[in-house]
């Protein structure tokens, strides 16, 4: 099955066109790491990958019991207040850095409370020689 490119009209001036271009350019010339794009503010700090997936599981959870409770994206939007796609990319990991508010809205619309706890990081054992 062949996929179908979908190309929707630019509503960008042509002055917005040439910078985008430029911009590309010098990505491509330069090639930055993450840490000279972080640095120079052109890119927000990256999150470490454990707090990640951490972040994934509990949103994951989440989806499970909105659709475990019948609650549909757009019941949620109704009873969180936010965008319906917003929430979908929220549940699909596409939003990666939620707020808090965020997080404890959802979890209300669920009818659920948000909680935290605090967990000592388990260490590595020291190999012996």
């Amino acid at each position: 099955m062949a996929t179908e490119r979908i190309h929707r009209p630019s509503n960008k001036s042509a002055e917005e066109r040439a910078r985008e271009v430029a911009i590309r350019e010098q990505f491509q010339r330069e090639r930055p790491a993450l840490k000279d794009l972080v640095e120079s503010g052109d890119a927000p700090p990256a999150i470490p990958f454990g707090l990640y997936l951490d972040l994934r599981g509990a949103l994951l959870e989440m989806k499970r019991q909105r659709e475990a409770s019948g609650i549909s994206l757009a019941d949620l939007a109704e009873r969180t207040g936010m965008d319906k796609g917003a929430l979908s990319r929220l549940e699909n990991g596409v939003q990666d850095n939620p707020t808090i508010v965020t997080l404890m809205r959802y979890a209300a619309a669920l009818g659920k409370k948000l909680t935290w706890t605090i967990q000592d990081v388990p260490t590595e054992p020291v190999a012996s020689a």
